[in-house]
Parts: C-alpha cells; sequence; structure tokens
C-alpha cells in the first residue's frame, strides 16, 4: 500500500511517498481503508517534535512511528473474530491526538479506540474534517457552565478548533462575537457568528465591550491582555500553554482569589466527542469548514500550508485507492 512515511524530524521536506506492506487486523482490530484524513496543528507539532517535551511520547531521537496523522474517515474492509460492534462495508471515522497512522491506504485500529459510524449526511472528506477542531472546542465548552444568552468572545474564529467553536457555542444559545481576519469574516458570519472583528484592523483586546468567556482558540493571546473584557466572574481559556507555561499555573492560582479567572482544557475523551459532532452533524448543527483539499502525494505541499498559518478551518488529504 501506498503511505507517508518520515524517519527523522524535520521541516515537510522529510515526508516520503512510499510502498509499505498493507497491515493484518488481529483478533480484536477491524482494518479500514482509509479515504480521507487531514493535517492539522497537532500533525505540525509532532512533524517538528515541538515543543520538545513531544518526544518523550514520540521518539527522542527519532519518530518511533513512522506514518503521522491524528483523524480520518474511511470504510471497515475486514474485521477480526473478536469484534462485535461494527462488521465490513461500515464507513467509520475517528481521531486520536496521540497519532493513528492515518497518512497511508489503510490502518488497523482495535474496536476499543475512538472512532465510530459516520453521520449519514457527512461525504469521508467532511467527516475527517469534523473532529479535531469539534473536540477541542467541545472541550473549551464544557470547562465552564454556558447559559444560554451569555456572551462569548472567539479569538482565532476561522481555524479548526475557533469555526467548530462558534458553531458550537451558537447551538448552545451563546452570543458570540468572533476575531478573524479580512477575507474570514463574511464566511464567519456564515456560520452563526453575532459580531466579528478583523484583527488586522482591529485590536480585540481593547474593545469596549465584557464577556462572560474569552475562548483563545489560536493561543496567540494572553490573560493579561483578555482580563479586562471579562465580566465579574469571567473566564478565560486559551489553547496553548501560554508564556512560560503560564495558563496551566494561572488555572490553578486564580480560582483561589474569586473573580476572574483561567481554566485550562485538557481533553480526555474522545470517544464523547465523536459521538456529539456525528450527532451534531446528523441534525445539521454542525459542519466543517474546509479550506483546500490536497492529494495524498502533495502532503508536503498541505504541511507547509498549515504550518504557516494560512489555514481557514481544516486542510483534507484525500487517498487514492
Amino acid at each position: 500500500m501506498k503511505a507517508v512515511v518520515y524517519t527523522q524530524y524535520g521541516p515537510p521536506e522529510v515526508l516520503q511517498l512510499k510502498e509499505i506492506a498493507k497491515p493484518q487486523p488481529k483478533d480484536n482490530e477491524v482494518l479500514i481503508k482509509v479515504m480521507a484524513t487531514t493535517v492539522n496543528r497537532s500533525d505540525c507539532a509532532m512533524l517538528l517534535a515541538k515543543p520538545f517535551i513531544m518526544r518523550f511520547g514520540t521518539g527522542l531521537f527519532k519518530p518511533k512511528n513512522p506514518i503521522l496523522g491524528t483523524e480520518f474517515a474511511g470504510r471497515i474492509e475486514a474485521v477480526g473474530k473478536h469484534i462485535s460492534k461494527f462488521k465490513a462495508g461500515d464507513d467509520v471515522f475517528g481521531f486520536d491526538d496521540r497519532g493513528l497512522s492515518t497518512y497511508a491506504q489503510y490502518l488497523t485500529l482495535p474496536e476499543t479506540q475512538a472512532f465510530t459510524t459516520m453521520p449519514e449526511s457527512a461525504s469521508y472528506e467532511q467527516a475527517a474534517a469534523s473532529i479535531e477542531g469539534a473536540h477541542y472546542a467541545y472541550n473549551f465548552i464544557n470547562k465552564v457552565n454556558l447559559q444560554t444568552g451569555e456572551r462569548v468572545l472567539v479569538n482565532g474564529a476561522s481555524g479548526g478548533i475557533g469555526s467548530a467553536m462558534v458553531q458550537l457555542l451558537k447551538h448552545l444559545g451563546a452570543h458570540v462575537m468572533a476575531v478573524c481576519d479580512t477575507k474570514n469574516l463574511e464566511r464567519i458570519k456564515s456560520i452563526g457568528a453575532d459580531e466579528v472583528i478583523d484583527y488586522l484592523k482591529e485590536d480585540f483586546t481593547k474593545i469596549d465591550q465584557k464577556f462572560h468567556y474569552v475562548f483563545d482558540a489560536v493561543g496567540k493571546s494572553a490573560f493579561g491582555k483578555c482580563k479586562p473584557l471579562l465580566l465579574p466572574g469571567g473566564v478565560y481559556i486559551s489553547s496553548e500553554l501560554g508564556y512560560m507555561s503560564q495558563n496551566v499555573f494561572l488555572s490553578l492560582l486564580t480560582p483561589l482569589f474569586g473573580g476572574k479567572k483561567v481554566k485550562f482544557p485538557i481533553p480526555f475523551d474522545r470517544l464523547k466527542s465523536i459521538e456529539l459532532i456525528k450527532k451534531l452533524t446528523e441534525e445539521g448543527h454542525f459542519k466543517p469548514v474546509i479550506d483546500r483539499k490536497y492529494q495524498l502525494e502533495k502532503i508536503a505541499d498541505a504541511f507547509d500550508y498549515v504550518s504557516k498559518g494560512l489555514k481557514t478551518g481544516n486542510v483534507v488529504i484525500t487517498i487514492p485507492h
């Protein structure tokens, strides 16, 4: 089978399209024909092994797993004899930010892995692009007690996490102000944002408005800058650790003093997120924003595009068969 492999950390140029052996499922595994996958921020971090602490999971000096890829959509081709939940012919989608080796024509997964049958209304490309951003967005929202009508500012609303977050927040009845660049203003309005700010023309931290929550979906701001935007008791959450990992420490310290606080969104239950995404997709409440699609052999170009911070929503990789 065809697969994209890497044997060293580095820029997209280290990725190589190769012919390797097709995996065979064990008794507790399914064999999946991968139809679509994505390139996201997690994939870019694993390619570069940055921050360095990642190497303790991915391999200290070189990658332990030569095939990248964290989310996928495809069709089950064969099942092991101990599989009861799935059958051959099922269309499935799944995600694991620790890596699933999805940059290949086939992969094997145990039944206990975080994947399930695809939403009936979704294509393979839509299903593959729907998980990572929504998973992280959902794990922002479930860290707070969001009430209908509460005001939320989303920084980075045009990214994979941000575009999913806008849709989830609107489904839950929040009033959403979205921060993005000029080219994406209308697109973000179209997925539900009540108000938009063009960060190329205006510093959102200086606006004269208050919010119950500020969600930084790109991790490019800080609690100190956003604190004036928060109402009493308001919460700031970022997708990044922050300068010198300040968001972790602030999430431990700020609740001790009352008032405005920081929470840190540690996402655990991937399968719960996937099942929620499936439900919302089938009900018409969620649809992933897709920027570009690349063929598998052009995946280095996709990584280059994503790593430069150019993407809107998600970048999809289609797998040839």
